[in-house]
C-alpha cells in the first residue's frame, strides 16, 4: 500500500522554504560565514549570481531576526523562488561544505522541510491555547527543532509512513518492542537502591512478565539467563532483524512481544514518553537514523556508568541548598542495557554498529510535581504558533504580571542554578530547550528539571569522582568553562528568548539582558566564598559555533570523547551582559532609547511561524 503523502504540497512548500533560508541567513550570519550587507533600508546577501533581500533585526550576540514576508531572491537579477536547498548550493563556497559531505546536508534540508510541511498540513494549537495545554500536547506541538541548527530535522532513515507513526509532531501513540537479550552478551546498570526485579516489576504487569517469560520457555530457553530489552519498532524493522540478524538466530537475542502500555516519541525521537501510565519511566533507546550532524545510536559502553553518573549528579544537586532553593532538579536515568554480542563488539575499531542495540530508564516527571503545577518544554518558550505568536509572549500575558517580572523568574530557575552550579561545583549542563523541562506554577515558571545527564555533563576541573563518574571529567582552562554559560545558555537558548520577546515589544532586549546581569551580579554576593575565577561578566567571550561543526562533517559533527578538541570557533562575541555595557544601575534614559528602538523594530519587523 502507497503511504499517502498529502502534506508535500505547493502552498506549504512555500511556507517552509521561506522559513528555512531566512533561518539559514539568520543563523550563517551569526556564525560569521555571511555578511549581509545594508541595502537601503533593509539588507541584502549577494554570491554570485544569487541575491537576497531583507529587511532584519539585529540585537545582542549578533542575533538576525528576518523578516520573513520581506525576504526576495533574485537570480540573474530576475526574481526567483525561494529554496532552501539552492541557497546552500548558491552559498556554498562560504560555508566550507565539501562536496563529498554536500549531498548529505542537501538530504538533511530536504528531510527538515519536509518535516515542516508535516506540521503546516497538521496545523496545531494557538500560543494562547498552549498556555494551558498539557506536557504532552506542549511536547509534540514543538515546530523548531534546535533554534540554532539550520538541518535540525533530518532523521535520515524515516519513511513518510515512519514519521507518521513515530515523529513526535505527529503525536501518535505505540508499543515498544521487547527482547530477550542473553546475558552473557549484554549488561544491565542499576542506580542505587533499585535492582533488576524491582525495575520491571515497575514498569511492566503481571500479564507481561508472565507472557515474557512463556515465550522463551515455549522455545526451551530459561527466562533466568535473559535481560529484558525495550526497542524502538522501527529500529527492529530496520535494523535489528537484519543488522542483528545471526544474533536472532542464534537466540543470542529473542523477540517475546510488544509493550502493554502505549508510548509517544518525545522531541529527541528516540525518547518515549508511557502514554499509558505517565507516573512510570521514559525510556530512551538507540535510533539508527541520521540526524543534526550524528547517527542516533546509545553506546552500550557508555551505558554501563549512566545510572551511576546520574546518582552522583543527583545527590550533589540535591545537597546544595543554592540549586534546591531554585528548584532545580534531575530527571535520573534509573537504569541502562546495552547488547554487545554482536560482531561488530569484535571488530578492532569502534563504531556507530556498536551503539544500536541499548536503552535506559529515566524517571518521569509527572510524579515529581506539586499540586498546581504543570510542566513545559523549555522549548516552548522559543516557539511561534503558525499565526506567529509566541508561547513566551502568551504566558506573560496569561500570567498577569509585569513581563520583567516573569523573566526574572525564568532566569531564577533557569540562569542562576546553571551559574552556581559551574562556578560552586565546576558542573556544566547541556541545557537547550529539549533537555530541560520548565514547572510553572499560574503560567510563571517555578522550577526545571534538567535531563539527558549521562552522555551530556561534565566536571569541567580536576575534582575527586568516584571511579564510575571519572568519564565525565574534562579539564578546560577558566575561560572555556565560561563557555558553559556564554554558548550553550546565553547564545544557545536566551538570545532567541531575549529577540523573541524584543520584537514581540513585551520585553526590551536591553531590560533581558539587565535582569541577567543582576541574577549573575546577585548570585555573586549571596556566594562571596567562591573561589572561581570563571568571569561571567567579561567584554566578550569565543564564538563557538553549532552549524560549523555540522557543515565540517554532517555525520559526526563531534568527538564525543573529546568534545573540547572538536569546537570550531568565529572569533569573539560581546557579553551582552559585561559590566561596561550593561548595569543592574543602568539609567532610565536607557531603557527609554531601547523602548524607542523596539517600537521602531516592531513596526519594520515581523518574524513568522
Amino acid at each position: 500500500m502507497i503511504a499517502p503523502a498529502a502534506h508535500l504540497a505547493p502552498n506549504h512548500l512555500e511556507r517552509a522554504e521561506r522559513h528555512l533560508v531566512a533561518k539559514a541567513i539568520a543563523e550563517f550570519s551569526h556564525e560569521r560565514m555571511l555578511s549581509p550587507e545594508p541595502f537601503g533600508d533593509g539588507w541584502r546577501l549577494v554570491q554570485a549570481d544569487a541575491e537576497y533581500r531583507f529587511d532584519a533585526v539585529r540585537t545582542s550576540l549578533e542575533h538576525w531576526i528576518v523578516d520573513e514576508a520581506s525576504l526576495c531572491r533574485f537570480v540573474e537579477g530576475e526574481p526567483a523562488e525561494l529554496d532552501a536547498q539552492a541557497f546552500i548550493i548558491e552559498m556554498r563556497p562560504l560555508l566550507g561544505l565539501s562536496n563529498a559531505l554536500l549531498p548529505i546536508y542537501l538530504e538533511e534540508i530536504a528531510s527538515t522541510l519536509a518535516a515542516a510541511m508535516f506540521k503546516l498540513e497538521q496545523g496545531g494549537p494557538s500560543a494562547e491555547e498552549l498556555t494551558d495545554a498539557s506536557f504532552q500536547a506542549i511536547e509534540s506541538a514543538m515546530t523548531e527543532g534546535h533554534p540554532g541548527f539550520v538541518a535540525n530535522n533530518g532523521r535520515i532513515g524515516f519513511g513518510v509512513s515512519d514519521h507518521a507513526a513515530y515523529s513526535p509532531e505527529a503525536g501518535r501513540l505505540f508499543r515498544l518492542v521487547w527482547v530477550a537479550a542473553r546475558r552473557s552478551a549484554s549488561h544491565l546498570a542499576l542506580g542505587a537502591g533499585l535492582d533488576e526485579a524491582s525495575l520491571l516489576t515497575g514498569e511492566l504487569s503481571t500479564a507481561e512478565w508472565d507472557r515474557f517469560r512463556g515465550r522463551l520457555e515455549a522455545l526451551g530457553e530459561d527466562p533466568a539467563d535473559y535481560h529484558l530489552l525495550p526497542v524502538h519498532p522501527w529500529q527492529w524493522e530496520n535494523r535489528v532483524t537484519i543488522t542483528f540478524a545471526p544474533d536472532l538466530a542464534r537466540r543470542d537475542l529473542v523477540l517475546i512481544g510488544e509493550s502493554e502500555d502505549e508510548y509517544r516519541a518525545q522531541q529527541s525521537v528516540r525518547t518515549m514518553f508511557n502514554a499509558t501510565h505517565p507516573e512510570r519511566h521514559y525510556v530512551k533507546t538507540a535510533l539508527a537514523v541520521q540526524n543534526m550532524g550524528f547517527l542516533r545510536g546509545l553506546s552500550p559502553a557508555y551505558m554501563r556508568v549512566t545510572p551511576a553518573i546520574n546518582d552522583w549528579v543527583a545527590d550533589l544537586v540535591a545537597g546544595d541548598a543554592t540549586l534546591r532553593a531554585s528548584g532545580f532538579r534531575m530527571l535520573r536515568e534509573r537504569a541502562s542495557i546495552g547488547y554487545t554480542g554482536d560482531a561488530y563488539h569484535r571488530a578492532p575499531a569502534p563504531s556507530s554498529h556498536r551503539k544500536m542495540l541499548a536503552a535506559l530508564w529515566r524517571e518521569s516527571p509527572v510524579p515529581l510535581i506539586a499540586r498546581g503545577e504543570r510542566l513545559a518544554t523549555l522549548a516552548s518558550l522559543l516557539h511561534r504558533d503558525q499565526a506567529g505568536a509566541s508561547v513566551a509572549t502568551a504566558l506573560i500575558r496569561a500570567s498577569g504580571i509585569p513581563a520583567d517580572e516573569w523573566v526574572r523568574a525564568c532566569l531564577e530557575v533557569y540562569l542562576r542554578p546553571l551559574v552556581h552550579a559551574l562556578l560552586a561545583h565546576d558542573l556544566a549542563f547541556m541545557p537547550h530547550g529539549e533537555n530541560l523541562i520548565l514547572t510553572l506554577r499560574d503560567h510563571v515558571p517555578a522550577g526545571a528539571f534538567m535531563k539527558d545527564i549521562g552522555e551530556e555533563v561534565a566536571v569541567l576541573a580536576d575534582r575527586t569522582l568516584p571511579v564510575d563518574v571519572r568519564r565525565i571529567m574534562a579539564l578546560v582552562d577558566d575561560e572555556e568553562k565560561a563557555l558553559a554559560i556564554f554558548t550553550d545558555v546565553f547564545d544557545g537558548v536566551l538570545r532567541h528568548l531575549a529577540g523573541i520577546l524584543h520584537v514581540d515589544g513585551t520585553l526590551p532586549e536591553h531590560r533581558f539582558w539587565q535582569l541577567a546581569a543582576e541574577i549573575v551580579d546577585e548570585h555573586a554576593a549571596q556566594h562571596p566564598d567562591l573561589d572561581s575565577r570563571v568571569d561571567l561578566r567579561a567584554d566578550s567571550f569565543a564564538h563557538s559555533c553549532l552549524n560549523r561543526l555540522q557543515l565540517r562533517n554532517t555525520l559526526q559533527m563531534v568527538d564525543l570523547a573529546d568534545q573540547s578538541a572538536s569546537l570550531m570557533y568565529a572569533g569573539r562575541l560581546d557579553n551582552p551582559i559585561a559590566r561596561g555595557r550593561v548595569s543592574p544601575a543602568a539609567p532610565a534614559t536607557a531603557a527609554v532609547m531601547t523602548n524607542a528602538v523596539m517600537t521602531n523594530a516592531v513596526e519594520t519587523s515581523t518574524v513568522g511561524a
